[in-house]
Parts: C-alpha cells; sequence; structure tokens
C-alpha cells in the first residue's frame, strides 16, 4: 500500500482527494496541518516530507480567491503559490518521493486562448491581467515538474482543472470564486426577499465548471498511469455564460427576483474552455452534470450554515 501525502487536505480540493482516496481504499493517507509543516516555509516542508517519506504527492494547497481577490492582492498569491509550489516539489525530491502530482488551474493559459484551449497554447500569448499573479506561481509549478522528470527521470506531472466547486467552498463575500459567491448571494436574497440580484460584469463570458468529486477521480486516474503527459487539462468539456450560470444557481436556491448585471465591474477572459482530449483519450470523462452539481453544493452550504462550519 502506497502512502500518499495530500498537501492541502482542508481546502475544498484537498478534502475531495482525501475521500476519493478512501474511497478507492488502496493509499495509506498522510495528512498534516499547518500546526505540523507549513508549506511557505522551506525548512518546515523539506523536514516533514524528509521524516514522513510519502510514496506519493499531490499539491493541492494553495492560496486561492476570485477575480477581486487576485487582482488586490497579488503579491500574496504569487508569493505563497510560489512557495507552495518550490518547497513541495523539490522536498519531494530530496526526500525520494517517486511521484508528484502538481494541480495548478485552467488561468495558466493565455487570455485570448483559443477555444477550447489545448496544452500547447501555454506561454503563447499574454496572460489575463487580473489573476497574472496565481497564473504565473501556477506556470512555475508545472514547469518545476516537467524539468524535474527530464532532469531527475522522477515521475513528476501536473494536472490542470477548470474552475472548481464543491463542498467545502470558500463562500467569503468578496474573496470566493464565481459559484459559492453566487450561491451565497441568492440564498442571502432569497431570506431577505429582495427584489434583484445584481451580478459582475456583464454576464457575457462564458466558463467551464467542475465538480470536484469528478476532479479528485481525474487525479487518482492519473496517478495511476505510467506514462501520463507532463501536464494535463481537466475539465467538463462544456461551458455557460456568467448570465446562464447566474440563473441556475437562482432556480438551484429558489430565488426568483430579477437578476442585473453590471458592467463597471471587470469580465475577465472573455472566455475560458479547456480541450480535454488528452484527458478523455486516456480513459477519464466527468460524470457529474452542472445542476447536479450545483443542487450537491447548495446542499453542503446549507449544511454549513446550520454547523457554523461556512466559510463566510
Amino acid at each position: 500500500m502506497k502512502k500518499i501525502f495530500i498537501a492541502g487536505h482542508r481546502g475544498m480540493v484537498g478534502s475531495a482527494l482525501v475521500r476519493e482516496a478512501k474511497r478507492l481504499g488502496n493509499f495509506d493517507i498522510l495528512t498534516a496541518g499547518r500546526d505540523r509543516v507549513d508549506l511557505c516555509d522551506q525548512a518546515s516542508t523539506f523536514d516533514f516530507l524528509a521524516a514522513e517519506k510519502p510514496d506519493v504527492v499531490v499539491i493541492a494547497a494553495a492560496k486561492v480567491g476570485g477575480i477581486h481577490a487576485n487582482s488586490t492582492y497579488p503579491a500574496d498569491f504569487i508569493y505563497e503559490n510560489l512557495a507552495i509550489a518550490a518547497n513541495g516539489i523539490e522536498g519531494s525530491r530530496r526526500a525520494g518521493v517517486e511521484r508528484v502530482l502538481f494541480l495548478g488551474s485552467s488561468c495558466i493559459y493565455p487570455k485570448h486562448a483559443p477555444q477550447p484551449m489545448p496544452e500547447d497554447c501555454l506561454l503563447t500569448s499574454p496572460l489575463e491581467v487580473t489573476n497574472e499573479a496565481y497564473a504565473i506561481a501556477k506556470i512555475a509549478g508545472l514547469k518545476m515538474c516537467q524539468h524535474y522528470r527530464a532532469q531527475h527521470g522522477l515521475m513528476y506531472h501536473s494536472a490542470m482543472p477548470t474552475n472548481l466547486y464543491g463542498p467545502g467552498d470558500n463562500y467569503h463575500a468578496e474573496n470566493s470564486h464565481v459559484i459559492p459567491a453566487l450561491l451565497r448571494r441568492f440564498h442571502e436574497a432569497k431570506e431577505a426577499a429582495a427584489p434583484e440580484v445584481t451580478i459582475w460584469g456583464t454576464g457575457t463570458p462564458r466558463r467551464e465548471f467542475l465538480h470536484t468529486e469528478d476532479l479528485a477521480k481525474a487525479c487518482f486516474h492519473l496517478l495511476a498511469l505510467e506514462n501520463p503527459p507532463d501536464w494535463v487539462n481537466v475539465g467538463y468539456g462544456d461551458d455557460v455564460t456568467i448570465f446562464d450560470l447566474a440563473s441556475l444557481v437562482a432556480k438551484t436556491v429558489g430565488y426568483e427576483g430579477e437578476i442585473k448585471t453590471d458592467p463597471t465591474k471587470p469580465d475577465g477572459t472573455p472566455r475560458k474552455l479547456m480541450d480535454n482530449t488528452l484527458l478523455r483519450e486516456s480513459g477519464w470523462s466527468p460524470a457529474i452534470t452542472l445542476e447536479a452539481g450545483l443542487a450537491d453544493a447548495y446542499q453542503d452550504f446549507l449544511a454549513s450554515l446550520e454547523t457554523g462550519a461556512a466559510r463566510l
């Protein structure tokens, strides 16, 4: 039984990976909170990995946020995510870890990338400025794995998920991603019987969304491949406009008021749809529809409000 360290196990993605590892039942699962290992600190990370000597490391830890957070705190985003990537990958090499899976994001691709975005469009033109700092850190982690694999012969590779959502998401009013932000906003509007809800931007950008349970299955599928690509897209394969997403969230929540747009707020990248050909050809495909996933996420939000565990 292989020992797997899931970095970032308390986050939305990390917790989904832990659940999937438990479901599979063939891993000795290692997790550690910040009180035991600070992934932004080199000595702490190196010492932890040297002591534990996992066989597999999945780097799901990251500082994440939506457009507002990325635009407001770019220095925090680039520093913390660079530190996590560098410490986790080099620390794994020094500890003799045989396999590392680094998780990035679809924002690594250019703002005006071809749609759907293939893996080889990376670094072909400028990034979207609102999340450039986060994207550069994730590109650095991806490239570290690629070069460590080439130079050291290590099976270090990466997965680039599209926009994610699911249980345990962050519902902060300003620093959350679009789906949890909309779930909270429409829920609160329903509770207050508000006549209208205004969403950021024009509502016309198109986005792709993947449930974290599907991502977790994709990650373990990749870990089972003998010779995976250096990095591979993990997406749903279809996208929706932000306005249509808002309408679907309103329906999920049971909100019946009017939905308005605010064109003075930034839209971000016009479209972000990933080309999933590589991963699908290897035998993986998503199973959770957006409608079913939103219903699951909303029930988790309600349950977390009841228990006081919601990340607000």
